[in-house]
């Protein structure tokens, strides 16, 4: 079992909603998922309320019961967990952090997005987990993403694909879906799944990167 931790200390960077088509798109890629609630708002058990599709299993859980949740999913038949932090700054996103994997930390390609995510980081380097940016919600075609992925490649990994602002995504939340179920032929259903292979890719081989503090405090 390896488990996933979808972190940022910034609200609004679509944090819940690429747990949710990433966890749809590694459960249609043959894997047996559950996903982990942290965050109060509460945005996956909602879409988990208008879900009519089976899996991935949802539980809501919080700082306290962690470490106990994840030592019994570790003897379960799950492939992945998925675990979905609150975007602030709190002892369950570093409990979270510390049971995960692989950190994949969502940014929008904006200044106050760039900035935001700085806390999240040193907290990843000072636990020394692996992880990876995903530039999210970005706009099809602007200046601004290539700024932030060259800002960005400086200190981390980034994969080959960045999640662009569509209606899709929102859409299949609102049906309890995921993006790839939703409208599979579609652009955002393709870059999901073009990003959960990366990931996937990434974690088997066990490449994902770490950088040291020291080089990021250089970068």
């Amino acid at each position: 079992m390896k488990a996933i931790t979808f972190v940022t200390q910034k609200g609004g960077s679509g944090k819940s909603t690429l747990c949710i088509s990433l966890a749809v798109a590694a459960r249609e890629a043959g894997h047996t998922v559950c996903i982990l609630e942290m965050d109060r708002q509460a945005t996956i058990s909602d879409w988990l309320d208008h879900r009519t599709e089976e899996g991935p299993e949802v539980a809501q859980i919080d700082a306290t019961q962690i470490e106990a949740v994840m030592e019994r999913l570790r003897e379960s038949a799950y492939d992945y967990v998925f675990i979905d932090t609150p975007g602030v700054d709190s002892t369950g996103t570093l409990a979270a952090i510390r049971a995960a994997d692989l950190c994949i930390i969502p940014c929008r390609p904006t200044p106050a997005d760039l900035r935001a995510f700085k806390p999240t980081l040193a907290a990843i380097y000072r636990l020394e987990k692996k992880f990876a940016f995903v530039l999210n919600q970005t706009p099809p075609r602007s200046y601004r993403i290539r700024d932030a992925a060259d800002g960005l490649a400086v200190l981390g990994i980034l994969p080959d694909v960045n999640i662009v602002a569509r209606t899709d995504h929102q859409d299949a939340i609102g049906l309890g879906q995921g993006v790839t179920e939703f409208n599979p032929k579609g652009q955002a259903a393709g870059e999901v799944r073009r990003l959960w292979a990366w990931i996937e890719r990434r974690m088997q081989a066990g490449r994902t990167g770490r950088r040291t503090v020291k080089h990021a405090e250089a970068a």
